[in-house]
């Protein structure tokens, strides 16, 4: 990031003040993979930039490489992610497959909700995510119509609940032992969110009184000032203002807890980052290390030094933010 006022220090020298630099990975647990960014929606804040026009779409081939990736390395999860990851044709056999690699292990789709009623090619999933017991990660940003339908479009929000009742009948985020229904928080607008603990209590109530609608979690995640976001708040001159909002919020706790130390992230076309924000950035990772998941070395991944830039006080503010909400 360029053109910083000079009482944000730049992350890195953050991060020497607290005797992290450089900063390395703990483990690898988690390959996080984008299978495309094609969406049904035009959310504000995506750091994406997903949209119904991309026409990024990882293809079979590459999924391979990912699966033996996993199959090799020894992770415990796979994180599925997009744009909207049911609108890659080839999703069915990725989960199934996965599945058999992992199974006992945990794997992610992260889903808009919205697109799981939007058509008969879509209404298959819920049925599909149910058999491969898969824990889904559903963008939910707020329990009211009007807030949701300003951030994702008009709609958005009585599709969003159509689908988690679907999902309810089918057991998720109702049964004891049942797959996991994680909800996802994302504040309208440049500020902070509020505690996670508390406003999962809120969404539960809210969900629970008006819809009859039950979930396991709520994951809060930060705003990243990247992608389309930044593109808002520079329109409305509130960039610099969001930033530093982001660095006098830096919480040293939030490190060791950082997603980029246990997880790979791969991008539509198979290429390597530390994390889904430095694949919208394009920061790649650092040499020696391998930059194509079909180069996958877990020994050079896991002794890397991990990409840095100013966005990364996104995921160190207040009570930090990952992929799976707060880190503290």
């Amino acid at each position: 990031m360029n053109n910083l006022p000079g009482n944000i220090l730049p992350f890195q020298d953050r991060l020497k003040e607290h005797g992290v630099m450089p900063l390395k990975p703990s483990s690898i647990s988690t390959l996080q993979v984008n299978i495309g960014y094609r969406c049904n929606l035009l959310c504000r804040h995506c750091h994406v930039n997903a949209s119904p026009e991309r026409t990024e779409v990882m293809n079979s081939e590459t999924m391979q490489h990912c699966l033996n990736a996993l199959k090799a390395g020894g992770m415990t999860t796979l994180d599925i992610t997009g744009g909207a990851p049911e609108m890659n044709p080839d999703l069915p056999w990725f989960l199934e497959t996965a599945r058999s690699i992992l199974p006992e292990g945990d794997i992610m789709v992260r889903t808009n909700l919205a697109i799981l009623v939007s058509g008969e090619k879509y209404r298959r999933f819920p049925e599909l995510f149910r058999k491969h017991r898969i824990t889904l990660i559903a963008s939910l940003p707020c329990y009211t119509r009007e807030t949701v339908d300003r951030q994702r479009g008009e709609g958005t929000f009585d599709r969003s609940i159509a689908a988690l009742k679907i999902l309810n009948t089918l057991g998720y985020g109702k049964e004891m032992n049942g797959p996991e229904l994680n909800l996802v928080f994302n504040p309208a607008g440049p500020m902070l969110p509020a505690e996670q603990k508390a406003l999962e209590t809120d969404y539960r109530e809210q969900l629970r009184k008006r819809f009859q609608i039950e979930f396991s979690n709520l994951f809060t995640i930060t705003n990243m000032p990247i992608s389309r976001f930044r593109d808002e708040l520079e329109q409305k001159e509130m960039y610099l203002d969001y930033m530093n909002l982001l660095s006098r919020n830096f919480n040293p706790c939030a490190l060791n807890n950082l997603m980029c130390r246990s997880t790979i992230s791969v991008g539509w076309d198979g290429t390597m980052y530390d994390c889904d924000f430095n694949q919208m950035l394009n920061i790649p990772l650092q040499a020696p290390t391998p930059k194509h998941i079909s180069e996958f070395n877990r020994d050079l991944l896991e002794n890397r030094t991990i990409a840095l830039d100013d966005h990364c006080y996104g995921c160190t503010a207040g009570s930090g933010s990952s992929c799976t909400g707060s880190l503290l």
